[in-house]
């Protein structure tokens, strides 16, 4: 990167060749946030975070996955405060929407709502972009929908996303590995694949936090360990390089 030079003072200035740092800096925290993944199914979606507990926290709980409506959830990497207050707007924007039309939120227009807050957060003085990055997953009347937010306001869908500390080798192990028409079952044990292919620790489950959301349910539920366990052995057999 070449010298700022006073042009990172504020996300409203552009660089002489054309860049603005802020928004570069704040891409950059995203890069060193722990592993998020999304995986979409022939039957559902699954969000997969990396979180590496400490010794006396309490067991159970995510500090990375987001139910923002019953039909859709957030996963994010970076600046995680930063998350917390994109979803709560996140939620009011949906229950706004259920209270005015009488009916749920699509997931891309939540994805755009983000995206656009994201976005103007780049155009005002006294501000910082948002060190965060979002997978927003749902299904709605479109099907099984993921798009991923960025600090510029970028807003992309995919089938197979990673994001964080390592996500490009993560994206190159998911481009390899998956398929149209995975069922859930096959989706979660890539997304476990995926997150041991980077992370330090393989001993156990207690380093990933999972959430599904099924077509049929369209309510975002939380896996449990036990099935963690059986999705690590499934991948363990699958994908025995990357375990």
């Amino acid at each position: 990167m070449m010298p700022a030079r006073g042009y990172d003072m504020t996300p409203t200035m552009y660089s002489p060749d054309g860049r603005i740092y802020q928004v570069e800096y704040a891409i950059e925290t995203v890069k060193r946030g722990t592993l998020a993944i999304g995986i979409k199914a022939k039957d559902g979606i699954i969000m997969a975070v990396e979180e590496i507990p400490r010794k006396l926290q309490a067991a159970g709980i995510t500090q990375k996955i987001f139910q923002v409506d019953d039909h859709i959830g957030v996963a994010a990497a970076g600046y995680i405060p930063d998350a917390r207050t994109q979803v709560d707007d996140a939620r009011s924007f949906s229950q706004s929407h259920r209270l005015i039309y009488d009916m749920q939120v699509d997931v891309e227009t939540v994805a755009k709502h983000l995206a656009d807050k994201c976005h103007q957060y780049t155009q005002y003085s006294g501000v910082r972009p948002f060190g965060v990055s979002l997978i927003i997953s749902g299904v709605d009347q479109r099907g099984n929908l993921i798009y991923v937010t960025d600090p510029s306001g970028t807003y992309v869908s995919y089938a197979a996303v990673a994001i964080g500390a390592g996500s490009e080798d993560v994206n190159a192990f998911l481009e390899k590995n998956y398929k149209d028409g995975m069922s859930i079952d096959e989706a979660s044990a890539l997304a476990i694949a995926a997150i041991d292919l980077k992370s330090e620790q393989k001993d156990g489950m207690k380093h990933i936090k999972m959430a599904k959301i099924t077509t049929d349910k369209k309510v975002i539920e939380k896996i449990s360990d036990a099935d963690l366990e059986r999705y690590s052995k499934v991948a363990k057999e699958k994908f025995p390089k990357q375990s």
